[in-house]
């Protein structure tokens, strides 16, 4: 039998992409790249070239047919139409999590909820303490979000020794964290209704529903129902970004039906194609058919909301995230009246209670669950991983950013309230690194005084 050799350049180029998709999906390296998008937004903000970052975002995109025109800012496509693919993987990742993850079952899933509503509402609290001015207390909810890819990345930092039982916890706080979040901005940044726009929202709805219930598995056949569903939500005068949330929480958890299971489909169709592969004489055009059955089997090995979520996640992890945080954390410090109480306390008030408020709720709700007897900690989690969670998700940028743009209308405002969120989601993820370190270090010194 004839080797096949496959040239040297192409085994260079495989190891190399091989290698490159390991690394995209080490978590802490999203975090990271996020952090240098926020950080290049600041240095842009506030450089010389600074009117150039302003130009770019408020710059018009128009998309049109004819005398069908829609145009808007760059800014507004990132934020509504972009983040709209950042909201449909959450609402993925709440799909999975109720059918088959930490929140499938209510035992399980008790304490985690119970911490994040103590981590959404003693922030809040926090913020409402510093802030009295109306305008101010608009913005209660921008500390009460965690940002999952920068709070798990972190973790991640403190390498296996964490026990796998504590990343659940903090993957199933921050996940809540997110429904509650959604849920905040649909009533509480939500302007008056257009109900015209629901009547085009359940169109699309229906198109999804109606391609589900035919076995069309194919992501792409969903994009323009999704669209039109995104519309729909935005002519409501709703946020359009909760069409990604709702889109995601419809996406099937269990692969359409072939008629057999897609192993034993995959087996069937390779058996037969290997019979006409070897026939003397074939005709190739005759394998199309076996390999059209095959790329389906090969497919729906794989439900709906696990290969979808998979797929799109390296595109909002090192596309979407990074452009949301090049768009948005650009933070010019001249234009920021500090010595104004207003956006003083504003910027106070977020990052104490994203760096006190977030720990303080979680811990504090979690001891009382447990002390209660309603709740017990997970095996392998132990008091300082509830504190080192607590201090983990006080991380909010991505999320509190994407609130304080829905709270302030007052450009002061809304600069001293991302400049809150960067500077306590910093000083939190550097407190949990410290706190991390030394926990680790303290069950090492306990497992060797134990083992003498």
């Amino acid at each position: 039998m004839q080797k096949h050799v496959m040239p040297r350049a192409q085994r260079i180029a495989q190891r190399a992409f091989a290698n490159l998709e390991r690394f995209l999906h080490i978590e802490a390296v999203s975090g990271i790249v996020l952090l240098i998008a926020a950080v290049a937004a600041l240095i842009w903000a506030n450089s010389p070239a600074a009117a150039s970052y302003d130009a770019l975002w408020h710059a018009p995109v128009t998309f049109g047919i004819g005398s069908l025109v829609f145009s808007q800012s760059l800014h507004f496509w990132v934020n509504d139409g972009l983040m709209t693919i950042f909201f449909l993987v959450v609402g993925m990742e709440i799909r999975r999590e109720i059918h088959e993850g930490a929140l499938s079952s209510l035992r399980q899933a008790t304490l985690p909820m119970a911490a994040a509503v103590g981590g959404v509402a003693v922030p809040a609290l926090f913020y409402l303490a510093f802030s009295h001015a109306p305008a101010e207390q608009q913005g209660w909810a921008v500390p009460t979000a965690t940002d999952i890819a920068f709070a798990v990345g972190v973790l991640a930092l403190l390498g296996k020794s964490i026990p796998s039982n504590v990343r659940v916890f903090l993957l199933a706080l921050a996940i809540i964290d997110d429904i509650i979040a959604v849920l905040i901005i649909a009533f509480f940044y939500t302007g008056g209704l257009d109900y015209s726009g629901f009547a085009v929202a359940g169109v699309g709805l229906l198109l999804v529903i109606g391609l589900q219930k035919i076995g069309v598995g194919s992501a792409y056949a969903y994009v323009v129902p999704g669209a039109i569903v995104w519309l729909g939500v935005l002519m409501t005068g709703a946020h359009p970004t909760l069409a990604g949330v709702i889109l995601g929480l419809m996406t099937p958890v269990r692969s359409i039906p072939l008629g057999q299971r897609p192993v034993e489909a995959i087996s069937n169709v390779t058996n037969e194609l290997l019979g006409r592969a070897k026939a003397p004489e074939g005709d190739s055009s005759s394998l199309m058919d076996p390999l059209k059955q095959l790329r389906l089997a090969q497919r729906e090995l794989v439900p709906p909301v696990t290969r979808v979520q998979t797929s799109l996640h390296p595109w909002v992890a090192y596309g979407i995230m990074p452009v949301f945080a090049l768009a948005n954390a650009g933070v010019g410090l001249s234009g920021i009246d500090l010595s104004a109480s207003g956006p003083y306390w504003v910027m106070v008030a977020v990052a104490v209670a994203l760096v006190a408020g977030k720990p303080l709720g979680i811990v504090l709700v979690s001891w009382l669950m447990v002390r209660l007897g309603w709740c017990s900690l997970p095996a392998g989690v132990t008091w300082r991983s509830i504190t080192l969670i607590g201090l983990l998700a006080g991380i909010g940028f991505t999320m509190s950013i994407f609130i304080a743009n829905l709270a302030f209308a007052d450009p002061g405002a809304l600069g001293a309230a991302k400049l809150g969120v960067l500077s306590g989601s910093v000083i939190a993820a550097v407190l949990g690194l410290a706190w991390g370190t030394w926990s680790l270090r303290k069950a090492v010194k306990v497992v060797h005084a134990e083992a003498r």
